[in-house]
């Protein structure tokens, strides 16, 4: 069983403007310098590790990377240490980008 869900860009939109989760892009620095989420913060060894340590497990955490897949690895890892909200962005930041255009 998962222990993390998938959201659509919809639900992702949705859980931005009502949740203020922590964002997660998990894609290359130099894609994310290019281009992320407003509020995201890239994912590096460290972060991730002070994050699974000391985040607050109540707080939702949306985590995305290219297309979807990467992205859910990352999510499952939070799920394990307990995080109670933890959501993968299905289709990724590709996916994001196009229903932006």
């Amino acid at each position: 069983m998962k222990n993390f869900k998938t959201a659509t860009v919809a639900a992702a939109k949705q859980l931005l403007s009502e949740q203020n989760p922590v964002i997660l892009d998990c894609r290359k620095l130099k894609d994310y310098q290019e281009s992320h989420i407003g509020g995201a913060m890239h994912v590096h060894d460290q972060l991730r590790d002070s994050l699974l340590r000391k985040a607050d497990k109540q707080r939702p955490i949306l985590i995305y990377c290219y297309h979807g897949h990467s992205s859910e690895h990352l999510a499952e890892m939070f799920g394990d240490f307990g995080f109670q909200e933890v959501y993968s962005l299905a289709g990724g930041y590709a996916e994001w980008r196009q229903q932006q255009t």
